[in-house]
C-alpha cells in the first residue's frame, strides 16, 4: 500500500475508525515518524539564530500527524485490542522510543533550545511561553542531552527495553483476566447473589456456549460476586484468581518483568544524575521529593490507622457473630462489609441500582456540566466508532460554539483492559489563528444491559463515571496555545483534582435529584435513600484510606530506593505492606505483578497523587459548598483558573487563584470523618 492510500496518513480531523485496517498502523507510524524527523531537521538546521518561535514553539507543533496516529493506536490497544494490534505495539514501541531519544539526545537541537533558554531574561515572553521554554529545556537536560556519548547510547537501550517491558506487562495482565472463569451449574452455589448478577452470569455462559452461569475477573462480574456470594469457598477461589494475575510462574508471569522494570528505571535515574527513579520523577511534581511524599503518606497513615483498626475490629466481630468466622480473610472483606453496611445504614447497593440507569447517569453528568460550565451535549450518529458500544457526542457552549467531541465507551469486553480511564484522540491547541478543539474519550467497565434490564450502576460505578468525566472536562475545556501544556498535561499530582472534585456532586441531594430516577417508574430517588448514601459515605473510610496509602507506599518502595538487592517480588511487597496490613497475607497472591498503574501506566512514583489530589478536592469542594454547589461564580473561577489552564502555570499558583489560599488538609480529614 502506498502512503497516499493509508487513511492514517491523510489529513483527518475526526479519527476515521470505520476506515482503518489493523495493517494500516505500522506503516502509518513509520511514515509519520519519518515526517516528524523532517520537521525536526528543519528546526535543527535552520540557518537563522534560534528564537522562541522558530525553535521552542516549532518543536511543540512538530510531529502532529505522529501524535494523532499513535493516540488512536495506543488508545485502541487499551480499549479494543487483538493479537495483531498487540504484535504491532511490540514492533512500533521501540521505534517510538528511538525517535523520542533521537530528539532529546540531538546535540545541535539542544544547542538551539539552550540558546533560547540562556537568553530568556531578555525575551518578552508570556507566562505560558516561559513555562513551555522551561519545560522544553528540562525535557532535554532531564533526559540525557548533557550525557557523554556512551551514556547516551545506554539510555537509548534502557528506554527501548522499558517500552517493550511495560507493553508485555499489560498484555500478560489482560490475558490472565480473560483466561480465568468460574463456571457454575448448581444453582445452590449462587446463594446470596442478586437476580441481576445471576442474569448477567447466565448471559455470559450463553455467549461462551455453556450451561449455567459464568463469572469472570472483569469488575462487573467479580465485584458483585465478592460482595454477595454466600459460598465462602467460591469467594476464596475468585479472590485468589484475581490476586494471582501474573503470579503463576508460567509464560504470563510478571515477576521478572517487575524486577527488570524497576532496575532499569533505577539505572536510568542514576545515569541522569538522580539518586532514584522517584527523585527523577518527583522533581517535576507538586510534591517535589520522595521525602515529602513519604512524609505525606506517613502523616495520613498516622491519622487513618487508628480508625482503620477500629473499623476492622468491628467488621471481624460482626462476621464472627453472624457466621462464626474465627479469622477474617481478604475474600470476606467485601461480603461482610456489605452486610454490615446494610445493618448499620439499611442501605444496599441493589436498593440503589434501579435509580442509576446508565443513560440517566450520563444525562445527569451532562446536566451538571451544563449548570456549572454552560455545556450542551448532543448525541450524534455520524462520527465513526471503533466498537458499536461506543456513544459519540458533540459538545457546545451556551453561545453554540463548538467545544469538543466526546466518546463514551462504558462496557467490558475481551479486547478491553480493566479499570476506567480518560484519553484524547486529539488535544486542544491554538495555531495560525485557529483554536483546535479536543476529541476526548471516557472508557469504563460497567455492568452490561441484560435481556430484561438496562445497565444499572452501583453507586461506586456512578462515582467512577463522574470521576472520569471530571478528567474529560479538563480535556474538553482546555484553552491554551501549545499542545504540550493543554488539558490534562499538568503535574500528575494535580491531574486528579478535576476528576476527584466532580465525585462530590454524587452525594448532594440537589445533584442527585437531577438524574437519580427509577428506571421503571421514573420516581426520583427518595430523600431517605440520599440521607443513607450521605451517612454511609464515610463507612470504613479509615480502611479505604489505609488501602490507598498502602498502594502509594508500595509504589515508593519500588521506586524510592535502590531496588537492585530485591530478588523476591512477593517478599518485598509483603514487607512494604507490613505497616498497613489488616488481613492475613495470601501466599498465592501478589499485587505488584498486576499493578498496571505503576508498571504499565504513568503512575510510577506517583500513586500517592490520588490522596494528594483528595486534599485539594476536599478543600475545593468546601468552597463550592460554602457558596452553593451550582454557584456560577465559583464554577467560573474553577473553569478559568484550573480546567482551562492546563499546565501553563505552577499548579499551586493556579489553585490559589481559584481558592484565594493554599488548600487546608483538614477539609479532607473532616470529610472522611477521621477528625471532628
Amino acid at each position: 500500500m502506498k502512503d497516499s492510500e493509508n487513511i492514517l496518513l491523510q489529513n483527518f480531523d475526526i479519527a476515521p475508525f470505520d476506515a482503518i485496517q489493523n495493517e494500516d498502523y505500522k506503516p502509518a507510524i513509520e511514515a509519520a515518524i519519518a515526517q516528524a524527523r523532517q520537521e525536526i531537521d528543519l528546526i535543527t538546521n535552520n540557518p537563522d539564530p534560534a528564537t522562541f518561535e522558530n525553535t521552542i514553539a516549532a518543536l511543540d507543533y512538530a510531529g502532529y500527524q505522529l501524535d494523532r496516529v499513535t493516540s488512536i493506536f495506543f488508545n485502541l490497544n487499551s480499549a479494543e485490542t487483538n493479537e495483531t494490534i498487540q504484535k504491532t505495539a511490540q514492533e512500533v514501541s521501540p521505534l517510538l522510543s528511538e525517535f523520542s531519544n533521537d530528539i532529546t539526545l540531538n546535540e545541535a537541537l539542544f544547542k538551539r533550545v539552550k540558546n533560547v533558554y540562556d537568553s530568556r531574561e531578555s525575551l518578552d515572553l508570556t507566562r505560558e511561553e516561559e513555562v513551555l521554554l522551561d519545560k522544553r529545556y528540562k525535557g532535554f537536560s532531564r533526559n540525557g542531552a548533557n550525557l557523554a556519548e556512551d551514556k547516551k547510547a545506554r539510555l537509548r537501550e534502557i528506554d527501548t527495553e522499558l517500552s517493550k517491558l511495560s507493553l508485555t506487562f499489560g498484555e500478560n495482565v489482560l490475558a490472565e483476566t480473560n483466561k480465568f472463569e468460574l463456571h457454575l451449574t448448581d444453582e445452590a452455589d449462587l446463594a446470596g447473589l442478586p437476580e441481576s448478577t445471576k442474569e448477567a452470569a447466565a448471559q455470559t455462559a450463553e455467549e461462551k456456549g455453556k450451561e449455567g452461569w459464568v463469572f469472570t475477573l472483569e469488575y462487573p462480574s467479580y465485584i458483585p460476586f465478592m460482595k454477595y456470594a454466600e459460598n465462602r469457598e467460591l469467594r476464596k477461589k475468585m479472590a485468589i484468581a484475581f490476586g494471582a494475575k501474573g503470579f503463576h510462574n508460567d509464560e504470563l508471569d510478571n515477576q521478572e518483568n517487575v524486577l527488570k522494570i524497576v532496575n532499569l528505571r533505577q539505572e536510568r535515574a542514576n545515569l541522569l544524575g538522580y539518586k532514584t527513579h522517584a527523585h527523577f520523577v518527583l522533581e517535576e511534581r507538586m510534591a517535589k521529593s520522595p521525602e515529602n511524599v513519604e512524609r505525606f503518606l506517613q502523616d495520613l497513615l498516622e491519622k487513618a490507622k487508628p480508625a482503620a483498626e477500629r473499623e476492622f475490629t468491628q467488621l471481624a466481630n460482626f462476621a464472627k457473630k453472624r457466621d462464626g468466622i474465627e479469622e477474617l480473610q481478604k475474600w470476606d472483606s467485601a461480603f461482610y462489609s456489605e452486610k454490615l453496611k446494610q445493618e448499620l445504614f439499611e442501605l444496599d447497593d441493589e436498593q440503589l441500582k434501579p435509580y442509576f440507569k446508565l443513560e440517566n447517569v450520563i444525562n445527569g453528568v451532562f446536566t451538571i456540566a451544563q449548570k456549572l460550565y454552560k455545556l450542551r451535549f448532543v448525541e450524534v450518529q455520524d462520527i465513526p466508532k471503533y466498537h458499536k458500544d461506543v456513544k459519540t457526542y458533540q459538545v457546545f457552549d451556551d453561545k453554540d460554539n463548538f467545544i469538543a467531541i466526546f466518546y463514551a465507551d462504558f462496557h467490558p469486553r475481551a479486547g478491553k483492559r480493566a479499570g476506567a480511564w480518560m484519553t484524547q484522540y486529539k488535544g486542544q491547541f491554538k495555531k495560525d489563528g485557529v483554536n483546535e478543539r479536543p476529541h476526548v474519550s471516557n472508557v469504563c467497565n460497567f455492568t452490561k444491559p441484560t435481556a430484561s434490564k438496562p445497565s444499572l450502576l452501583t453507586f461506586n460505578e456512578v462515582t467512577t463515571l463522574f470521576h472520569e468525566f471530571g478528567h474529560g472536562l479538563h480535556g474538553m475545556l482546555a484553552n491554551t496555545t501549545y499542545p504540550s501544556l493543554s488539558g490534562p498535561s499538568v503535574y500528575w499530582d494535580f491531574v486528579e483534582l478535576p476528576s476527584q472534585v466532580l465525585e462530590n456532586w454524587c452525594y448532594e441531594p440537589e445533584a442527585l435529584e437531577l438524574f437519580a430516577k427509577h428506571y421503571e417508574t421514573g420516581e426520583t430517588i427518595p430523600m431517605v435513600l440520599i440521607d443513607k448514601i450521605k451517612k454511609a459515605a464515610n463507612f470504613q473510610e479509615g480502611m479505604q484510606t489505609l488501602r490507598q496509602l498502602s498502594f502509594g507506599i508500595l509504589d515508593m518502595s519500588w521506586h524510592g530506593a535502590d531496588p537492585s538487592g530485591i530478588t523476591d517480588v512477593k517478599a518485598h511487597e509483603k514487607a512494604a505492606f507490613e505497616n498497613t496490613k489488616l488481613y492475613p497475607d495470601v501466599a498465592e497472591n501478589c499485587m505488584s505483578v498486576s499493578f498496571s498503574h505503576i508498571f504499565q501506566g504513568g503512575y510510577s512514583s506517583g500513586y500517592y497523587s490520588y490522596k494528594w489530589a483528595e486534599v485539594l478536592d476536599a478543600d475545593a469542594f468546601a468552597y463550592f459548598k460554602e457558596n452553593g454547589i451550582f454557584n456560577a461564580e465559583v464554577a467560573q473561577k474553577f473553569k478559568d483558573h484550573v480546567l482551562s489552564q492546563g499546565g501553563t502555570e505552577d499548579p499551586m499558583v493556579l489553585y490559589k487563584r481559584f481558592r484565594g489560599k493554599e488548600p487546608n488538609p483538614e477539609a479532607l480529614l473532616k470529610r472522611a470523618g477521621l477528625i471532628k
